[in-house]
């Protein structure tokens, strides 16, 4: 049976509820037909107009703070790509038909975006719930005065709600601030590593909320070498963004003595035992000696490093694979193996919101990124690490933290 075609313009139209669609400059694009009905504006009214432009606030009452709430609310969406749902609210709307005229209304808001193909908010949904009977009926079986009381009661509530509601945003969004700003200080910034190009990335997941423990590290050593790692921390917020920075510089001090990247990884996960919140921590480790042309390398845990060969061949570095850090009750030594490079190959590591997707499997992720590689195996590191972001990253944006290192050797 073939599928139907669907008249979604006239889905819109018919929406049970007042919908509306908006630019994130808060400009109306669309309106369906309850939002006419139960607003007083007809479509051709709102289209092309500034939201407060057509509905502003009540001069009569000067303690109303609907209009600047609600455009919190919806500029929230727009710049965090969030849906922001509000408390109940009362927005007084002019009466068209009576000029200087103010009806009392009470409404039920949700701002949802919409991204485009490049994940940025092209449009605000903004569907709203006249609920303003039902906060009149509690004055059917009493008299006008106990019916006020409750209907002031209620609307109170709702806002002390919204009100705790900001609280904890602006709450959550410091800390999210304090994890970046923490994050960005512990990781090394981009540097010359000799006559070797590298790039590295890093980008945080689009939720606000979900700050996470991912880094990387590139550590000249004493022999000449160079050690690449990077690693990931289970959990999100301030305490995972902490846990990363003593792994790291853990890690860091580890390869400068350690005698390969299995006896480093070894050491940290001994160290991971006593950091609360290092539990099941994944790394990788690459020992780069420059002379023999080859890369030693170890894993716990952690997706594979990839190595790309300038013909475009991509060899996934999985042949000394070991469990997450602290993920054994026992000590156990960790295991390691070399590879051979040519010389122009690409050395690229990562973690794990690179290639990942809750409804796939991971070897899905490892042929995108493999095909991506091979696409662009004659770019530069810089100019490959975008690729490579645009290539595997969800349109809507990551959902968990993405961290990357790309190294021509």
């Amino acid at each position: 049976m073939q599928d139907p075609e669907i008249d979604y313009e006239a889905v819109f139209r018919d929406l049970p509820g007042m919908v509306a669609l908006l630019t994130p400059e808060l400009v109306y694009v669309d309106a369906n037909q309850d939002f006419e009905r139960l607003s007083g504006r007809k479509r051709e009214e709102l289209v092309g107009r500034y939201i407060f432009d057509v509905f502003p606030e009540n001069p009569k009452d000067p303690a109303a703070a609907g209009m600047r709430e609600t455009r919190e609310s919806m500029l929230r969406a727009a710049t965090t790509g969030e849906r922001d749902t509000m408390a109940l609210l009362r927005y007084d709307i002019e009466d068209p038909l009576r000029p200087g005229q103010w009806v009392e209304h009470f409404w039920s808001p949700v701002n949802a975006p919409i991204r485009g193909k490049d994940g940025e908010v092209t449009l605000i949904v903004h569907r709203v719930e006249e609920v303003t009977e039902f906060v009149r009926a509690f004055g059917g079986r009493a008299d006008d005065r106990r019916a006020r009381v409750l209907e002031a009661e209620l609307y109170t509530r709702a806002r002390e709600l919204q009100e705790v509601n900001e609280r904890l945003r602006r709450a959550h969004a410091h800390e999210r601030e304090v994890a970046l700003t923490l994050q960005a200080a512990m990781l090394p910034p981009p540097r010359p590593v000799g006559h070797h190009r590298a790039a590295v990335r890093y980008r945080p997941a689009v939720d606000a909320l979900n700050v996470c423990g991912d880094w990387y590290d590139l550590v000249d050593l004493p022999d000449g070498g160079m050690a690449v790692a990077v690693g990931d921390v289970v959990g999100h917020g301030l305490a995972a963004a902490c846990v990363m920075g003593q792994l790291r510089s853990a890690l860091s001090a580890a390869c400068r003595v350690a005698d390969g990247p299995g006896s480093a990884l070894e050491a940290l996960g001994l160290y991971a035992r006593f950091v609360e919140g290092a539990e099941s921590a994944t790394a990788v480790t690459t020992f780069i000696d420059w002379d023999d042309h080859t890369i030693t390398y170890s894993c716990a845990g952690h997706p594979p490093p990839a190595l790309l060969d300038p013909d475009g061949t991509v060899t996934f570095l999985d042949q000394a694979t070991d469990p997450p850090l602290g993920a054994r009750p026992e000590h156990v030594g960790r295991p390691q193996t070399s590879i051979r490079f040519a010389e122009g190959a690409t050395l690229v590591l990562y973690t794990d919101g690179l290639i990942e997707r809750r409804t796939e499997d991971i070897d899905r992720g490892l042929a995108r990124l493999a095909d991506s590689l091979a696409q662009h195996r004659h770019a530069e590191p810089e100019p490959l690490a975008d690729a490579l972001l645009a290539d595997l990253l969800p349109p809507e944006g990551n959902t968990d933290d993405t961290a990357l290192i790309v190294l021509r050797l």
